[in-house]
């Protein structure tokens, strides 16, 4: 399984991929995330980034093979395995971003809340920023899962599945990527950082379903 992890993970890059939703994500990052404007308010709109653009990656490496070079390793090593393996190598694309972001705000912004003169910790900031942002990552590979084959077999379709789908998990309340993204914006407002660690919890539970049903259709479509 770690052959095809690395496989996935090199293909990505060779095909130069990943550089669309890595652009996009900093030109939209950069339109923003500046220097006046508080830590945690920035982290929880980078948190929410990493929904659709997870999804992205995650049809990046569902669609990088061709289909003949992709059929041979379905051949090789199953279907349920080479779909694991894609949506692998979309979560480490994922979490090296979040890591990416939560350091650059971290080297940007000058004050952590919103309220003039009542600072969190640094260092508690950012690792609840990195918290929410592990638990986006986690609910975007959940929706690119979703939206893209083997349960929509028509890139049409899944584009506008991600798209809908991102929305909807990060303003349905109670959802992983709302509560994970609530967390920080009401925190900067109140001038503390709080963990809600069940919302990664859960986020992880939910790509861990997704990915398991999503493999097991993927053998059935392939009997």
């Amino acid at each position: 399984m770690s052959a095809l992890i690395r496989y996935q993970v090199e293909l990505l890059l060779r095909s130069q991929r990943w550089l669309p939703p890595f652009l996009g994500y900093l030109l939209v990052l950069g339109l923003g995330v500046s220097g006046d404007q508080p830590m945690m308010d920035c982290l929880g709109y980078a948190a929410a980034l990493l929904v659709p653009i997870t999804a992205w990656y995650v049809r990046c490496t569902l669609t990088a093979d061709p289909p003949q070079a992709r059929a041979c390793r379905v051949a090789a090593a199953g279907p349920a395995r080479v779909q694991l393996a894609s949506l692998a190598a979309a979560l480490i694309a994922g979490l090296v971003l979040a890591v990416v972001a939560v350091a650059a705000i971290w080297l940007v912004c000058g004050r952590t809340t919103i309220i003039p003169g009542r600072e969190v910790s640094w260092a508690r900031a950012a690792l609840a920023g990195l918290l929410a942002a592990v638990c986006c990552v986690l609910v975007g590979l959940a929706v690119g899962a979703l939206s893209h084959r083997p349960v929509l077999l028509r890139g049409s379709y899944g584009i506008l599945a991600a798209l809908g789908l991102s929305v909807l998990v990060l303003v349905v309340p109670f959802s992983p990527a709302n509560v994970a993204v609530r967390a920080l914006v009401s925190g900067s407002l109140r001038a503390e950082v709080r963990y809600p660690l069940a919302a990664p919890a859960v986020a992880a539970l939910l790509a861990l379903l997704t990915a398991a049903g999503t493999a097991a259709l993927s053998r059935r479509r392939t009997e």
